[in-house]
């Protein structure tokens, strides 16, 4: 459909296809600037139900100004045609950034993740869940500039939902556990969503994947997300724990809103978050069979049994359970006694064998953690959860924490010569900045304080970092005047400069009566080197005071 809308819009060309509008890029002959512009597919025009969601679509986003939301210019009807016209972002979504790129580098990932959040943030402030927060509804402009798009499905925080199917939103990759149990969406489930955007920024990947949709929203109700560190061990805890935290299964335990996600996200490679441990929540997982999903067909309508198919039922659910209760009790009775095995300690072990050995007593890993320790080799089995000795039933999990390496330690370099702080420090990831003080203290080269690294702090090896010396150098002074002035309180304002200085006594022998009636005694009559001049105090150097002693 290549056209004028409202004698206006001059449609160019597609731009996609979706289940409920076709989009098309636009010239807006009015203020000749490009758009783009949704339109309702025709065979929806009279279904109420898309109607509204397309509405709901045009409200929600108008009613929001954000740098990282599509603006929403215009919204209207021409002949049947619902449209909205929209902000036309030159780029691609960010799916097909990451399809094409992989994996993003941590800051990258942290970046986007803001822009999104703040959005998103936005959006609940003025009482709007999105419902659909992925990859293939944000585009990303060639700047780095990424907008959120698609309000389709997304609903004031108490609004009434529109259907059975709307139950169940957006893409199940993405999909809060919560929200495959039928629950209504809130600011909770769109973290949820986050969480699991940034996983994929960060992996390249989703978490969770499976042949139907039911298989994954199960694995979201039931399953971990993987750790974050097990694609790229480099990633910090800190880093990890946002996704942990913005994941988790319980809503209680998420957080509270975008305010506290985004905090946490500039303020994550911060150095105080630098030891930070494995973030662990205590819940019960939510258990329940029950997954609502979007229908496919409708549902048919029953008729009414008749009474002699109540009665005929209602004795075979009696006759049912008893069978199950004689099942259940005779089953407990028969039920080998070896179904709960003990957790062996497989600390200090490496990854491999530890997969062994608990394997061999049918116990499997579910996740993998990694931390920098004290003094565990990298490598190493640091904790088991449930910890060692814990019974459990056969085919359970572990999580398993792992040494990454030891930390640096930053030492106490203060006294030393910096040439050999040097030689000490060439083999680590700091990054050395030398700034000199002039000192008559200390000794030329020696450090006289240390800077962004305080002595005891601990340090990824993996990381850069910077520490700044200020290292002593020789004094530099400009002699001041001091002919004529008393040999002793020269001498003193001399050495309060810093400058060492030697007296030397003057004898009047040779002297002519004229020359000796002009002496005036115990005074500075010639300095070494000259007043004014640029002295430099070396280890040698000495300013020289002449005088003639009473």
């Amino acid at each position: 459909m290549i056209g004028m809308l409202s004698n206006r819009y001059m449609l160019v060309q597609p731009l996609g296809e979706g289940g409920m509008a076709d989009v098309f890029l636009a010239i807006d002959t009015l203020l000749n600037r490009e758009v783009a512009v949704k339109i309702l597919r025709g065979d929806l025009s009279g279904d109420a139900v898309a109607l509204l969601r397309f509405q709901r679509e045009a409200n929600a986003a108008s009613a929001l100004s954000h740098p990282n939301i599509v603006e929403i210019y215009d919204v209207g009807e021409e002949n049947g045609k619902h449209y909205i016209i929209m902000e036309y972002v030159r780029g691609r979504t960010l799916k097909q950034l990451v399809q094409q790129r992989g994996a993003m580098d941590k800051n990258e990932a942290l970046s986007v993740m803001e822009q999104l959040v703040s959005a998103v943030g936005v959006a609940h402030k003025n009482n709007i869940i999105h419902r659909d927060i992925k990859p293939q509804n944000v585009l990303v402009k060639d700047d780095g500039t990424v907008k959120i798009t698609d309000f389709g499905i997304a609903t004031a925080k108490d609004a009434v939902q529109l259907t059975q199917t709307d139950t169940v939103m957006g893409s199940v990759h993405y999909l809060a556990p919560e929200l495959a149990r039928g629950e209504v969406a809130s600011m909770q489930s769109d973290i949820y969503s986050l969480g699991i955007v940034f996983y994929e920024l960060l992996t390249g990947n989703v978490p969770h994947t499976g042949e139907a949709a039911v298989q994954i929203a199960i694995k979201h109700m039931r399953e971990d997300i993987p750790s974050v560190r097990e694609f790229n061990a480099t990633i910090p805890q800190s880093i990890d724990n946002i996704v942990i935290k913005a994941t988790v299964k319980s809503k209680a335990n998420r957080y509270l809103n975008c305010d506290e996600l985004l905090e946490d996200l500039k303020h994550c490679l911060d150095e105080n978050h630098l030891n930070d441990e494995v973030l662990v929540f205590s819940e019960n997982k939510e258990n329940g069979d029950t997954i609502l999903l979007p229908e496919m067909s409708a549902v048919r309508e029953r008729k009414k049994p008749s009474l002699a198919y109540t009665i005929i039922g209602l004795g075979l659910t009696i006759v049912a359970g008893v069978i199950f209760v004689m099942v259940m009790v005779l089953g407990n009775m028969f039920e080998p006694v070896n179904r709960i095995v003990t957790i062996p300690d497989v600390t200090g072990m490496n990854l491999d064998d530890a997969k062994t050995e608990l394997n061999a007593v049918m116990i499997s890993v579910s996740s993998v953690r990694y931390q920098l320790t004290d003094n565990i080799p990298e490598g190493q089995i640091i904790s088991i959860s449930p910890q060692s000795g814990t019974e459990i039933e056969k085919g359970s999990t572990v999580i398993l924490t792992i040494s990454e390496g030891i930390y640096f330690t930053v030492g106490d370099y203060t006294n030393q010569n910096i040439e050999d702080v040097r030689t000490l420090l060439a083999n680590t990831k700091l990054t050395i900045r030398v700034e000199n003080e002039p000192s008559s203290i200390f000794k030329p080269g020696t450090i006289i304080r240390q800077e962004l690294q305080t002595p005891g702090t601990k340090l990824d090896p993996q990381r850069q970092y910077e520490i700044k010396f200020i290292v002593a150098s020789d004094l530099e002074i400009f002699i001041p005047q001091v002919i004529n002035v008393e040999i002793n309180t020269a001498k003193a304002t001399l050495e309060a400069l810093g400058a060492k200085v030697t007296l030397t006594k003057l004898y009047t022998e040779g002297l002519t009566a004229e020359q000796y009636a002009a002496l005036i005694f115990d005074v500075v009559v010639q300095v070494t080197p000259n007043v004014g001049s640029l002295y430099i105090q070396g280890e040698t150097n000495t300013i020289t005071l002449s005088y003639y002693a009473s």
